[in-house]
């Protein structure tokens, strides 16, 4: 029987149910294709220990079945409890880590069948979610992440709220099988009646939709990256309106010219009420002309950079009753977090704390995990995750101040805000042993990397340049490769593509300089590059702005950069 297309798995879900329970009520080590595809929806990727998957070949073993499931937070904010409730899910239910998201999210990995759907439960106890995490619908909605106390970031944080509720897929699906009862009842699910989605219809979404909410110049939420990014516009302090950006997005395939990243471009701008139907306008067209065909060309990035933003904006406007403008001028300056200590505006303090590649665990080099537990439990403040997988502690008077700078000494933790630009920016995917795309490493071997990078700035004397460097085990982008500085992307063990060009305020792409170069080659890569850009600098310019300056061509990419080297596209 030939496999089934995700659209057909959707068609015949019945509302994402598909055969969910069934395979939850079985002894099967791990769920079949179709469920796992429907699986995501509800907040969970199937994963499986590459580790150990040779080992176990060669004793006649099956995998070593596991799976990650992530909680959806609009803006990354949650309570002191709500993290205490994940992290007693980790240690009871999962491999005793959490790591954070670039999209202000926690996952939550090495969970066994037999605790999924515990862990949907606890999350759900505590009152979050995995709906819609994942799977071809909105994903999480980010907003600022610095929490500063003025009308500005509170506003966007509520358009957040108000974007994630609105997009919430209506089926009844998740409470179902996840939430209902103590025991699951295969007849009750059996007989359950579909529920009409007003937003997504019967197939939901072409593929996944990422939005995201900036407040200038701050770019904390990659803003061009996203589907659909608003930037907001104040006027005596408020929010009067939002100038919004479509058709982001960055994952593609190595060598697939019809595959590439695309930085969001201008759509219109809005008055603040009307940014919620704004989006509902835009996601419809993408449901109702994105490419359900090949799932590697259903991003509504293309359906914009093929048909032409003209004709993407006037699709919009045929489904909106209200007046647009242009988009207005702004400057977004960096995608960095604000680390160390801060005022917020109230009277309390904030503190962003670097978290290493977002891997919240106890280790020889921090015990994060502890640290982070205790300051939830003694001090009961606010939390907040970035774009950059560090964490926010807000809310915090300032008695309090001492007792967290305490804790974080005890546990072999520092704030990060002395920490090279470079390493504060910086970010890789999870890749091995878990994700199943990965192609090479990245969070294992990234922080070595930028060990050896911070040798050379230091020596340069670049410590405190903007230099954004990311990494990913695939060619997928998780970590947002494709607008850094340098980037280096998976290809086979050990060796990666290699990308120059990008920006720290995150508004330009980068272009392919090595199909493949050697992990233990990429050091060296950089300090050439670096050492050009030292000897041609001028004045103080940035190292995105010389590169802009002496390589024009890229400030007009073409499907062709990401796939071909600098010699074989001229």
């Amino acid at each position: 029987m030939p496999k089934k297309s995700c659209e057909e798995i959707k068609d015949e879900s019945r509302g994402l149910r598909g055969k969910i329970v069934e395979t939850l009520l079985s002894e099967a080590s791990h769920f079949e294709e179709a469920e796992y595809q429907l699986l995501k929806f509800h907040g969970s990727y199937q994963q499986d220990n590459r580790d150990s998957r040779s080992a176990r070949r060669k004793q006649k073993l099956d995998k070593e079945w596991m799976f990650m499931v992530r909680t959806k937070m609009p803006s990354g904010t949650l309570t002191a409890e709500q993290y205490i409730a994940h992290d007693d899910m980790a240690e009871k239910l999962g491999n005793a880590t959490m790591r954070l998201t670039t999209r202000q999210g926690i996952q939550l990995h090495g969970i066994l069948k037999g605790g999924l759907r515990n862990t949907v439960r606890a999350i759900a106890g505590c009152g979050l979610t995995s709906w819609g995490a994942c799977g071809d619908v909105v994903r999480n909605t980010m907003a600022p992440g610095t929490p500063i106390n003025d009308q500005a970031h509170s506003a966007t944080r509520r358009l957040a709220d108000e974007i994630s509720e609105h997009f919430m897929a209506r089926t009844t699906a998740y409470s179902s099988i996840w939430l209902d009862g103590e025991k699951l009842d295969l007849s009750a699910d059996d007989t359950a009646k579909e529920v009409e989605e007003p937003i997504y219809g019967k197939h939901y979404l072409p593929r996944k939709f990422k939005i995201g909410i900036a407040v200038p110049p701050c770019n904390d939420v990659d803003l061009f990256s996203q589907d659909v990014g608003f930037i907001a516009h104040l006027e005596n302090g408020e929010v009067s309106g939002y100038s919004i950006h479509v058709g982001g997005g960055f994952g593609m395939s190595h060598g697939k010219l019809e595959t590439y990243p695309c930085l969001a471009q201008p759509l219109f701008y809005c008055a603040a009420e009307h940014a919620a139907a704004a989006c509902e306008a835009i996601v419809t067209v993408q449901r109702d002309h994105g490419d359900r065909s090949d799932r590697k060309h259903a991003r509504m990035k293309y359906l914009v950079a093929e048909r032409g933003i003209e004709w993407f904006r006037r699709k919009v406007k045929e489904r909106i009753n209200f007046p647009t403008e242009p988009v207005r001028e702004v400057q977004l300056d960096t995608v960095a977090d604000t680390l160390g200590w801060h005022a917020q505006g109230d009277g309390k303090h904030f503190v962003g704390v670097y978290v290493a590649q977002g891997r919240i665990a106890d280790s020889e080099t921090g015990e994060t995990r502890s640290a982070f537990r205790k300051i939830a439990g003694e001090i009961d403040c606010s939390m907040r995750v970035t774009a950059n997988a560090n964490m926010y502690f807000y809310d915090i008077s300032e008695e309090d101040r001492d007792r967290v700078n305490a804790i974080l000494s005890e546990h072999g933790l520092v704030t990060g805000e002395n920490f090279t630009a470079t390493r504060q920016m910086g970010h890789a995917c999870v890749a091995l042993p878990t994700c199943g795309l990965a192609l090479s490493e990245s969070e294992r071997v990234f922080s070595g990397l930028l060990d050896s990078v911070d040798v050379i700035l230091e020596e340069l004397g670049l410590s405190n340049d903007s230099i954004l460097v990311r990494m990913t085990g695939c060619p997928n982008g998780c970590a947002r490769p494709y607008n850094a500085d340098f980037a280096f992307v998976g290809r086979a063990p050990g060796k990666y593509a290699m990308f120059v060009g990008g920006s720290s305020a995150g508004d330009r792409l980068a272009a392919l300089e090595k199909k493949v170069i050697l992990f233990d080659d990429i050091p060296g890569e950089i300090r050439s590059y670096l050492e050009n850009f030292i000897n041609q600098r001028q004045g103080s310019e940035t190292f995105s702005e010389y590169w802009g300056r002496t390589r024009p061509e890229a400030t007009q990419p073409t499907p062709e950069q990401f796939h071909l080297e600098e010699g074989d596209r001229t």
